[in-house]
């Protein structure tokens, strides 16, 4: 752009972005009433249409203002500028909200008045587009309507006359439905079942006494009380309610012995491992088995047992347990009382803070009613001012005249020098697209020319390149044959080494399962004969009580009464 132009660029820009509150609700309105279907990308052209519309027209002058609105597009612009350009929206809800924005006389002046003396004439570049649409419309060509043809089909044969429909079948009588009884077991079989499932019962109870290996607890005594059990009951029952009788005594009798054997077998139940947990298991066995062998060399060696300094560092323990148990109840109780005291705290303080709002609101009523002195001393300042401002703007119009002619001037000028400039620049381009075509035709002249491009190949011969170890297709694939035997003999060799390190490994983990194996019988041995010890000497339990806790509690108990009045006062 030149420098005309670019300085008319700018200064709507400018314009646009300065007055942009105004625009934008002109804008805004012909999206929600007439522009519904317009796209949203095009706002930027609107704005900038109603800024030339409202600000610069009378510098531009009609005849720029309809050159730059004919070269967009005719049924976008004819539908906005009826829209903006109608007398009833200018003199209502428009001049409404812009008297919103600016002062309402400013308004009616500069903004509304000039739009209205440019209406006629709006008007009639307005008429000329709605023209130009409908003989746009009216010149469509109308396409040629196809004329169909019959088919040349062959004429189909008289159809065959159909024989005559067959009698109707007879219909048969309803029949009666099947009872739902039949589909019922009988009350006989439920009755059976119920027999068998209480004798399966009995039966299985009998199995489950005999099945346990009971003859270590059965002694002369445990024989004397069953068969004086038996003749007593054998006088009041009848044979049924005897057994019941007798083996339920019999089994909760014994029911200890039998539970612990139970659990002995369930303890001894085999477990599969896989081989990462067999192996880890085998080396912390072998390095328990290691650390006991060294610790007996170092008995041998004469060095003393660990044992009584064990059975003290445990009593120890249990007393440090002791003291931390009345430390942590000490803290709880402490924790209690600053509780308390807390809540005392915050009683006095909400005292406190309902006599500091009663002050508070006597201060803000004194300074709401300064407030409102000043207020009126700033309305009547204002309104001073604007009166002041109104008497500068009547001088401003004279100065907007004299402006507006001398642009209308520059307009005339960069519209000369723009028309010269355009031609020169066609001159050039039809130049380029000249020497452009002369190019293209050499090119294609060049490439129409015939080349032969078959070679005959020799897969004996070498590519004669001059590289090191250059060989011809035919060596090449002796070369990979060999190879490839050699890489199928390596993997034969790999294959019988994987199998004999397999059958090491499966080896390995045998012993290292007899291992584990040996090792369990032995924990558990040991594990049960220090729980028998355990049992015999189980310590008695120490009260926890102290004269700290004792007193902590005392002054919970006045804090809390204490807590209670004040609450009451309340």
């Amino acid at each position: 752009l030149n420098v005309t132009e670019e300085k008319f660029v700018l200064d709507t820009l400018a314009g646009c972005t300065e007055y942009k509150s105004i625009l934008d609700v002109v804008v805004n309105a012909f999206y929600v009433q007439d522009g519904r279907y317009c796209p949203i990308s095009e706002r930027n052209l609107y704005i900038v249409i109603c800024y030339l519309a409202t600000f610069q027209l009378e510098e531009i002058g009609l005849q720029h203002f309809s050159r730059i609105v004919k070269s967009l597009d005719t049924a976008k612009m004819q539908q906005f500028l009826r829209f903006f350009f109608n007398d009833l929206y200018l003199n209502t809800w428009i001049k409404d909200e812009w008297s919103h924005i600016y002062d309402s006389v400013y308004v009616k002046e500069n903004l509304i008045d000039p739009l209205l003396r440019w209406q006629p004439k709006v008007q009639q570049l307005i008429e000329k587009l709605t023209g130009k649409l409908s003989n746009r419309s009216s010149t469509v060509k109308t396409s040629r309507v196809t004329q169909p043809k019959e088919f040349n089909l062959t004429v189909p044969k008289p159809r065959a006359i159909p024989p005559p429909s067959p009698a109707p079948l007879p219909v048969l009588p309803k029949r009666q439905p099947v009872p739902p009884s039949i589909y019922k077991p009988p009350k006989e079989r439920k009755q059976l079942e119920e027999i068998k499932t209480k004798n399966i019962q009995k039966a299985k109870i009998i199995f489950s006494f005999v099945s346990f290996n009971l003859a270590p607890f059965i002694c002369f005594k445990f024989l004397y009380r069953i068969i004086s059990a038996v003749l007593l009951l054998w006088s009041q029952m009848s044979c049924e309610q005897y057994l019941e009788v007798v083996w339920e005594s019999v089994l909760t009798q014994y029911f200890e012995e039998l539970t612990k054997q139970a659990q002995d077998l369930i303890d001894n139940i085999p477990i599969k491992l896989n081989t990462a947990a067999i192996l880890r298991e085998g080396a912390l066995y072998q390095r328990k088995l290691e650390e006991e062998l060294k610790r007996v060399e170092i008995l041998q060696q004469g060095a003393g047992d660990s044992s009584e300094f064990l059975e003290w560092q445990k009593q120890m323990r249990g007393k440090d347990v002791e003291d931390q148990l009345a430390e942590i109840e000490c803290r709880r109780l402490q924790g209690k009382l600053s509780y308390e005291e807390a809540v005392l705290a915050h009683q006095n303080v909400t005292q406190e803070n309902k006599k500091k709002a009663d002050l508070l609101r006597e201060e803000k009523a004194e300074l709401m009613h300064l407030y409102t002195e000043k207020r009126l001393q700033e309305q009547k300042a204002m309104k001073e001012l604007v009166e002041q401002v109104m008497e500068g703007h009547k001088n401003v119009k004279q100065v907007k005249e004299k402006i507006q002619e001398y642009k209308q001037q520059i307009v005339q000028q960069v519209c000369e020098e723009s028309g010269e400039l355009l031609r020169q620049a066609l001159e050039e381009q039809e130049e380029k697209n000249r020497k452009r075509y002369e190019l293209i035709q050499q090119i294609r002249a060049i490439e129409s020319t015939p080349s032969i491009r078959h070679k005959l190949v020799d897969l004996t011969e070498t590519g004669g390149h001059g590289l090191f170890g250059e060989m011809s297709v035919v060596e090449l694939r002796e070369r990979l044959a060999l190879l490839k035997e050699a890489q199928k003999a390596a993997e034969e060799e790999k294959r019988d080494q994987i199998i004999h390190e397999k059958q090491a490994k499966e080896q390995l983990i045998l012993d290292k399962l007899d291992q584990i194996s040996q090792f369990r019988a032995e924990l558990g041995r040991a594990a049960a004969f220090k729980q028998e010890e355990k049992k015999k000497s189980q310590p008695g339990e120490r009260p926890m009580k102290d004269e700290r806790i004792l007193n902590l509690q005392k002054k919970i108990v006045e804090k809390t009464m204490e807590r209670k009045k004040q609450a009451g006062l309340l």
